[in-house]
Parts: C-alpha cells; sequence; structure tokens
C-alpha cells in the first residue's frame, strides 16, 4: 500500500532534515540483496553515524531540491539506498565496504561539498581516513618529539645512575 499525503510529506521534512545538517549523500542500488545483509549493513551504518533508508526517488528529489545535493537528482533511477552523513567520508565508507564483500549492491553516484561523484569518485572519498583516523595520526606525530625526548632521558638518567654506582 502507497504512503498518503500526510506520510509523504513526512518523509519529505525528515529527508531535508537530515540533508540539510549532512556533507555527504551516496546513493547505490539494492537490487537482489537479502534482508539478513542489508539488515548487516543498516547495523554499520547506525555505529558510523551514517543515515541509511530506502525511499522513494520522488520524495528524495524533493527534499534535495534547491540543497548542494540536488545534482544527484538524475542519478536517482531504479531501487536506490540513501546514505546521508555529516561526517565527510562517513556515508562513503560504509556503502563502499559493504558493496566489496556484497557485490549485489552497486555504488550509483554520490555528492560531496555540492560536487556530484560518480561510482570511481565515491570509492576515492572513500579511501579517504575518517576525521577521527587523521585525530589519532596527528596525535601520534605530535607525541612522537616527546616520548623520544622522555626516553633519550630515561636513557640518560639510568647511564648517570650506572656510573654513580660503579665509583
Amino acid at each position: 500500500m502507497g504512503l498518503n499525503l500526510d506520510d509523504k510529506k513526512a518523509v519529505v521534512a525528515e529527508v531535508s532534515a537530515q540533508v540539510a545538517g549532512a556533507q555527504t549523500m551516496v546513493v547505490a542500488e539494492y537490487r537482489g540483496i537479502e534482508v539478513s545483509d542489508l539488515t548487516v549493513l543498516r547495523k554499520k551504518a547506525r555505529e558510523s553515524g551514517v543515515y541509511l533508508r530506502v525511499l522513494k526517488n520522488t520524495l528524495v528529489r524533493r527534499a534535495v531540491a534547491d540543497t548542494p545535493f540536488a545534482g544527484l537528482a538524475e542519478s536517482m533511477v531504479g531501487p536506490l539506498i540513501y546514505a546521508i552523513s555529516e561526517d565527510a567520508v562517513a556515508a562513503a565508507k560504509v556503502l563502499n565496504d559493504f558493496a566489496k564483500g556484497n557485490d549485489k549492491l552497486v555504488l550509483k553516484a554520490g555528492c560531496y561539498s555540492g560536487n556530484v561523484l560518480d561510482k570511481a569518485g565515491v570509492q576515492a572519498l572513500a579511501s579517504i581516513p575518517s576525521r577521527e583516523e587523521l585525530l589519532a595520526k596527528l596525535l601520534g606525530v605530535m607525541q612522537a618529539p616527546v616520548s623520544g625526548f622522555a626516553g633519550a632521558l630515561a636513557a640518560l638518567a639510568k647511564k648517570r645512575e650506572e656510573e654513580g654506582a660503579a665509583a
């Protein structure tokens, strides 16, 4: 049974709210995927903070009209699953990682910062480390000189201690 007008307005409002705070939107064709696999995909999306839904294309077109994601309207054909995220790479990463293990999920297009991406662009975006990974690497680089200096001081103190004990 189809949605009535109030339900359609609610879906458009919900998607519009998600798009308002999003940086990235990725669409993929899910034809032939089993329900259990979709459940796994939804779980991964929730863990990554990605809004993931199967929606009617016409409703999404209305929701993204007059937004930076409006360029995706041309790619909204067929049975699609939509991934929307505030993190720049999370949506692309979730769908791309799942597509590697399940050939029935086909990446169609994406949009990041108002730029429409093709399948290769979405895969390139997914290969970028997430914000948390980049911050962890930066912290490691910042801590390296300090920990090296502390190690050198400890070795010097141990050497002097051994020299004092020998004398």
